[in-house]
């Protein structure tokens, strides 16, 4: 059922089309992820499909029974509304109906006129079959059940909404729109403010949701879990792919590398007939290059692929440091009379990347903040190795001067004998160029600001990088250039995230906050959680009776080793049936030359000329993807129980 249809919409500002000619439809149970680089349009398109901004021309059709909400970004509150009622508010139509059924009842029951009772008992069922179409029955259970899923605890019902903390704000109006239940949900940033277990329990509930949803969100990982279609917003245009984010990014480099093949082909065929033309047009052949101008003249010209640039981001070389980085002996805080670590020890070697994940308010900035002796620890000990220097980098950005521009700030920060050449290279790698490299930082985006200040810790002569949520503002394109940027960083990195594709791309250590226990594991976010599933949550988070506050999770590297001191953990159970190692081998080898075909099948211009051959190739590309991926799981089970 189609719920939404878009035509030709167009949006402007100072005569730049933000969005020029979008078309699409939107069908019930669609769950589309609306994706693009920063100041691409989405937040706009959001405001003109919930009514409230208007396109300079196009047409939004929608059924007037269905009711399209964004998720409000204002955040105004009554002098005396609490978190409870904020929360009401998402099912403010439902009470209005149980108290008119209430009253409706009353009435029924004085009534001795057999019409008025008539009238009253039609209503009333009217009004019930609302109240059972809505499953209205406990709605403080719902409300309860929501508002316990985005952080909020009982004792928080009474607190004033308008006294919360901006997070807890933006939490407590996710509640409300997750209470109203509309038929058409648009969310702009929902994960923000969001830890990892609260962005995992809306990942579930959306997914469970018959509402239709579009959101914008540059987690990777919530539009993976969550959507089955992927919208992209760039320079004006609207591109639909299928699927969720990882099957768009693939579709998309496929569609590109297709499109630019074409391209390439068509300008060498232009060159060609365009030099024949020059060789031939008063010669004896002028009349066959008079020909050929007419047909080049006609020719549809194919478009090079309009392609969102990554930055190619890239941190100096750093120094040698010694083997230990930090050696945390027994560290305890405590901050507003709440004990954020207690007795805490760990160890960081040269080159590990660790990221730092737990609830918002457990303490990972206060712990950065103790490592690099910003914040003394209540007891407990700080090593810091042998010619370790520290770049570090706050999500308050208190960096940078305001009033500075870019290439002041690198420039502070740089050897004496940079260039002001040098300086503008090095901010080009990070995606500030041109007139933005004179502008002072203040007056900049939050995404421009955080590039800044990352091209100005790329500069510096350090070897430990300290980031404290380093992926704030940053699009899905820029946060993959710094994912690309630490991969190939020869350096130690401890970070804070609440990224969790971030975490996976970058990390090989993680150290986890829980239930205020710290834990520290190998392996990057996908590992702890499937670690945490097979272990149970308890048992993941909770080994308080061995005092050990280590867990390993496997890793393809140093596979079979053992800690000194420590046992070795129990033999897991086959989830394949036993094959030699080589057989496997051999089946992976066939297996990825098929794939190196269908590739090229893919890329040929050929194939996209049949929709039926094109289609029928990416399901086999799909398929046989989907078994390599299943082989290599084999192959690493058969080269750990063999």
């Amino acid at each position: 059922m189609i719920l939404l249809t878009v035509r030709d919409l167009t949006r402007r500002f100072d005569r730049q089309p933000v969005l020029d000619g979008v078309s699409f439809q939107v069908r019930r149970g669609d769950r589309i992820g609306l994706v693009g680089p920063n100041g691409a349009g989405k937040t706009t398109l959001l405001r003109i499909l919930a009514g409230l901004d208007h396109p300079d021309a196009g047409v939004i059709e929608m059924p007037r029974d269905r009711q399209t909400v964004l998720l409000e970004q204002e955040r105004a509150f009554g002098e005396t509304e609490t978190v409870l009622d904020v929360a009401r508010r998402g099912l403010a139509h439902l009470f209005a109906l149980q108290r008119e059924a209430e009253e409706l009842a009353e009435r029924m029951a004085e009534t001795r006129e057999p019409a008025e009772a008539e009238r009253l008992h039609r209503r009333f069922d009217e009004v019930q079959h609302r109240l059972q179409h809505a499953r209205a029955y406990n709605l403080q259970h719902r409300i309860d059940e929501v508002l316990h899923g985005l952080g909020f605890s009982p004792r928080d019902y009474d607190k004033p909404a308008r006294l919360l903390s901006g997070g807890e704000q933006g939490r407590l109006l996710l509640a409300a729109l997750l209470l109203r239940n509309p038929d058409v949900m648009l969310m702009d940033e929902p994960t923000n403010h969001l830890d990892f277990a609260t962005a995992e329990w809306l990942e579930e509930f959306l997914r469970r949701t018959d509402a239709t949803v579009i959101v914008v969100s540059h987690d990777r990982y919530f539009l993976d879990r969550v959507t089955n279609r992927t919208f992209e917003l760039f320079e004006g245009e609207l591109r639909d792919f299928p699927g969720n984010f990882s099957k768009y990014w693939m579709l998309r480099e496929q569609q590109d590398e297709v499109q630019r093949r074409a391209y390439e082909k068509q300008q060498e065929f232009i060159a060609r007939t365009e030099e024949f033309i020059r060789r031939n047009q008063y010669g004896q052949k002028h009349a066959q290059a008079a020909d050929r101008k007419k047909k080049l003249e006609r020719l549809e010209r194919v478009r090079p692929p309009r392609q969102i640039p990554i930055p190619p981001m890239r941190f100096a070389d750093p120094p040698r440091s010694g083997d230990v980085v930090f050696d945390a002996a027994a560290l305890s805080k405590t901050l507003g009379g709440r004990t954020l670590f207690r007795d805490f020890s760990f160890r960081v070697q040269r080159g590990e990347h660790i990221g730092i994940l737990g609830p918002n308010g457990c303490g990972k900035t206060t712990l950065l903040s103790v490592l690099v002796g910003r914040l003394a620890p209540d007891s407990g000990t700080v090593r810091i190795g042998h010619n370790v220097r520290i770049g570090y980098f706050d999500q308050q950005l208190q960096s940078l001067d305001p009033k500075q521009t870019a290439v002041d700030a690198v420039l502070a920060v740089s050897p004496p004998e940079t260039t002001i050449g040098a300086v503008r290279g090095r901010l080009a790698l990070f995606g500030i160029s041109g007139e933005l490299a004179e502008q002072p930082s203040g007056s900049m985006s939050g995404g421009e600001k955080s590039r800044v200040a990352l091209a100005r810790l790329a500069s510096m002569d350090v070897n430990v990088l300290v980031l404290d949520e380093p992926t704030n503002h940053l699009d899905l394109w820029a946060r993959a250039g710094l994912e690309r940027a630490l991969k190939q960083y020869a350096g130690t990195v401890l970070f804070v995230t609440h990224d969790r594709y971030f975490i996976d791309q970058v990390a090989q250590r993680v150290i986890v906050c829980h239930d205020d226990a710290w834990h520290v594991y190998d392996g990057n976010f996908s590992q702890f959680l499937a670690f945490r599933e097979a272990t149970g949550t308890s048992a993941a988070f909770h080994d308080a009776a061995g005092n050990d506050g280590e867990r390993k999770l496997e890793k393809r590297r140093d596979r079979g080793s053992t800690a000194p001191g420590r046992s070795e953990r129990p033999r897991r159970k086959r989830r394949f049936p036993y094959r030699k190692v080589a057989d496997i081998e051999r089946e992976i080898q066939q297996t990825e030359q098929r794939l190196a075909e269908l590739e090229a099948a893919m890329a040929d211009p050929e194939t996209h000329r049949d929709p039926e051959r094109i289609k029928a190739t990416l399901q086999e590309f799909e398929t046989v993807r989907a078994k390599l991926d299943q082989l290599y799981e084999h192959w690493e089970e058969a080269i750990e129980l063999n």
